[in-house]
C-alpha cells in the first residue's frame, strides 16, 4: 500500500495534523509483513518512506509522518504516479495492491484534468493496482477524484471535517485487509432470444450477446451484484422456463493463490398474465435496480446543475425522491418484501434527494455536489463504507 498525502499550503494546521494522526492509527492495523510506502506532494513529489516491509520500517514510518509539513502548490498527478511506482515495486498477484490518495485542493501542477488523471488510473488498474481517493474539505476537484477511483475500482470518500480523517483511514485500511479475491472477471453469455441492452451501475463491455466486466477485488463476507437489462424476443412462449444466460466468474483466490472459477445458469419463466408477473417479482433485486436507476437520476441532476440549470436539476431530484418513495412502499410490503436493509437504503436515498433539491444555490452547491458524487460512487460500486 502506498499512502499519497497532499502537503500543499492548504493542508496547513488542523488538516495536516489530522492526516498525520489518521495515517499513524491506520498503520497500526498493518502487520510486519505488509508492505507500505509514504509519498508526499506539493509542487514536488517526495518519497518519505520507500516501499518495504513494515516490520523493519515502523519507526522510520513514524518519523516520516512526523516530518510532514505543508506548503506550495499541488502536483496531484505526479504524486499518484509515484505512489503507483512504489506499489509496483512489490506488486504480487497474492497481495492487495492499492494507492490511497488524500487531497484537499485542485491539481494545478502537471497533468490536471479529470481525463488525464483518469487515464493514469486506468494504467494502474491494468497493472492490478487500485486507487482509493479521499477528498477533504470543499475545494478539491470532486470529478477528478471520483473518476480516478472509479476507473481503478477503488473507494472514494468525501470528508468535510478533518476530525473525521482518522475514522476514514481506519475503514479504508480495514477494507484492504478484508480482501479475499482479486482480479475478478465476469462473463455473461446471453442465450439465443435475449439481447443485453445495458448494465446498471458499472462499466461493462457489451458485444453481441456477451457482457464482460471486471472487479479489481472482492471483500470477504461482502456481496456484489451486477444488473443487466435484457430485451427478449417477442416469439418467446408463455408458460415455459427458458435458460436466459450462462455466467462465468474467474478470480484469484488469495487464500490458495489459485485462479478459481464458478459458473451458473439463469432461468426465467414467461407469462402474458400481468398479475402473475407482478406476483413473481423479486423485490430484493428490484430494490437494487431502483437504487441504480435513482443514482443515474442524481447524475443527470448534477450535470444539469453544473450547466447552470438549477430549476431543471431541482425538478429531477424531486422526481427522483418521488420515484424512490413509490418503490420503497411497493417493495417493502406484500409477499416476500425486500430486506429491511434495502428499504432503509432507499429511504436514505429519498431523503438525500430531497435535501439536495433544496441545496443547489451557490452557497450550498460545493458541499452538495461533493456529497452527491460520494453517494453516487458508493451506490455504483457497492462500496463498503
Amino acid at each position: 500500500m502506498a499512502l499519497v498525502i497532499d502537503r500543499s499550503g492548504s493542508m496547513q494546521g488542523e488538516r495536516l495534523a489530522a492526516a498525520k494522526k489518521g495515517v499513524e492509527a491506520a498503520l497500526d492495523r498493518l502487520g510486519p509483513d505488509d508492505t507500505v510506502s509514504l509519498v508526499a506532494y506539493n509542487h514536488d513529489v517526495d518519497v518519505l518512506l520507500e516501499a518495504g516491509r513494515l516490520g523493519s520500517k515502523r519507526d522510520a514510518a513514524e518519523r516520516a509522518i512526523d516530518r510532514l509539513t505543508a506548503q506550495g502548490t499541488t502536483a496531484l498527478y505526479a504524486g499518484v504516479k509515484e505512489g503507483g511506482e512504489q506499489v509496483k515495486a512489490f506488486r504480487s498477484d497474492m497481495t492487495v495492491n492499492r494507492v490511497v490518495l488524500l487531497s484537499d485542493g485542485l491539481a494545478n501542477v502537471g497533468p490536471s484534468s479529470p481525463r488525464e488523471v483518469a487515464d493514469l488510473g486506468r494504467k494502474l488498474a491494468g497493472k492490478g493496482i487500485t486507487v482509493s481517493t479521499i477528498g477533504l474539505g470543499l475545494e478539491y476537484n470532486d470529478e477528478l477524484m471520483q473518476r480516478l477511483a472509479a476507473v481503478s475500482d477503488g473507494n472514494h470518500v468525501f470528508v468535510e471535517r478533518s476530525s473525521d480523517l482518522a475514522e476514514i483511514f481506519d475503514r479504508e485500511f480495514g477494507d484492504a485487509l478484508s480482501i479475499a479475491a482479486r482480479d475478478v472477471t465476469i462473463t455473461i453469455e446471453c442465450k439465443a432470444g435475449f439481447r443485453p441492452t445495458r448494465v446498471l451501475g458499472r462499466e461493462a463491455d457489451i458485444s453481441g450477446s456477451r457482457v464482460t466486466l471486471n472487479l479489481a477485488q472482492l471483500q470477504a463476507d461482502n456481496e456484489r451484484y451486477v444488473i443487466v437489462e435484457l430485451e427478449p424476443e417477442a416469439s418467446l412462449k408463455p408458460g415455459r422456463a427458458e435458460d436466459v444466460a450462462k455466467i462465468d466468474v474467474g478470480y484469484v483466490n488469495l487464500d490458495s493463490g489459485a485462479r478459481d472459477a464458478v459458473e451458473a445458469t439463469v432461468q426465467a419463466r414467461f407469462t402474458d398474465d400481468a398479475k402473475e408477473a407482478e406476483a413473481s417479482l423479486n423485490k430484493a433485486v428490484m430494490s437494487q435496480v431502483t437504487e441504480q436507476i435513482a443514482t443515474e437520476n442524481t447524475e443527470r441532476a448534477l450535470e444539469l446543475r453544473n450547466q447552470g440549470d438549477v430549476a431543471g436539476a431541482k425538478q429531477v431530484l424531486m422526481d427522483n425522491a418521488s420515484f424512490l418513495g413509490r418503490n420503497k412502499a411497493a417493495l417493502g410490503s406484500g409477499n416476500a418484501p425486500a430486506p429491511a436493509a434495502s428499504i432503509s437504503s432507499l429511504s436514505s436515498l429519498e431523503e438525500k434527494s430531497r435535501e439536495a433539491a433544496e441545496a443547489l444555490d451557490e452557497a450550498d452547491w460545493e458541499r452538495t455536489r461533493r456529497a452527491m458524487r460520494y453517494d453516487q460512487h458508493k451506490s455504483k460500486v457497492q462500496q463498503a463504507y
